[in-house]
């Protein structure tokens, strides 16, 4: 890094402590989960990673910059932070450069051009952290949603319900099969509901999926109930000529769990 960007930093540490907190204050009131106090360190520690990384010229030697990237974004604190605090800096070390009155306009022109190019990795490194944290956490969330979205839950003995929810792509299909087979194996199933009251379309491929999965219960010796067929469903499946003959259909969970207990030789019986 040029030695004249180096010594108007060290000259004035000071003022760039003070216009650098004046500036990043705005962020106090958006983070809950730090004091005043912690608010004050993370901001020195920033700015002292910044003076250090931009003293030695290599941002990416020691890997500490990302560090702190990535412990700022998982402290829930928002990515404008980081993106104000690297252009507040930048802007007060140019103003401090213009305003030094030693400097020839070719070379004050010169440090600007190179203090510029010195930002361009620490903005592409900062993206590239958060990017890669927002897929992870994606990641994580998507597959914590597939655990919960085709659960097959036991309601009687030998009697088994999967309520369905949304919209039914192929990865959720796959889930769907998944859980169905391995709970029909745990519970020791002899009767599974399907319930697709909250299924919004049932289309070839969705039908298809269905298909698929009451065939697979059938292998296993159990039997498959499609329930909560609605009118306009009923519609569409005629309408696109697709066979569910195969398999019982009721149009809603209480005709097909009354079904189910007729199968399994169970009756509720009221007490007196």
């Amino acid at each position: 890094m040029n030695a004249a960007i180096i010594n108007i930093i060290k000259n004035n540490r000071n003022e760039i402590d003070k216009l650098w907190s004046r500036e990043l204050d705005a962020f106090k009131s958006q983070t809950s989960i730090m004091t005043p106090h912690m608010y004050s360190q993370l901001n020195n520690e920033f700015l002292s990673l910044l003076i250090h990384h931009i003293s030695h010229g290599d941002i990416s030697a020691d890997g500490t910059l990302e560090r702190f990237f990535d412990k700022v974004l998982r402290s829930n604190m928002p990515l404008e932070y980081l993106t104000q605090g690297l252009q507040s800096f930048r802007r007060i070390i140019l103003e401090m450069i213009f305003q030094e009155e030693n400097l020839e306009k070719d070379t004050a022109v010169d440090i600007y051009r190179e203090l510029d190019r010195w930002m361009d990795p620490i903005l592409h490194s900062m993206v590239q952290n958060s990017s890669q944290i927002w897929e992870r956490t994606v990641s994580i969330q998507k597959s914590a949603l597939l655990e919960l979205s085709a659960p097959l839950i036991p309601v009687f003995q030998n009697i088994s319900v999967m309520p369905l929810i949304g919209t039914i792509d192929t990865e959720r299909a796959k889930r769907i099969m998944e859980n169905l087979l391995e709970g029909v194996i745990q519970y020791r199933s002899e009767v599974v509901l399907i319930d697709i009251t909250g299924v919004p379309v049932v289309d070839t491929m969705v039908a298809h999926h269905i298909i698929q999965a009451a065939d697979a219960v059938r292998l296993l010796g159990s039997t498959c109930i499609l329930v909560g067929i609605r009118p306009e469903i009923a519609q569409t499946i005629v309408s696109l000529g697709i066979d569910l003959s195969l398999f019982p259909t009721k149009s809603t969970l209480q005709k097909g769990m009354e079904r189910a207990l007729e199968i399994t030789n169970q009756q509720i019986v009221k007490d007196k």
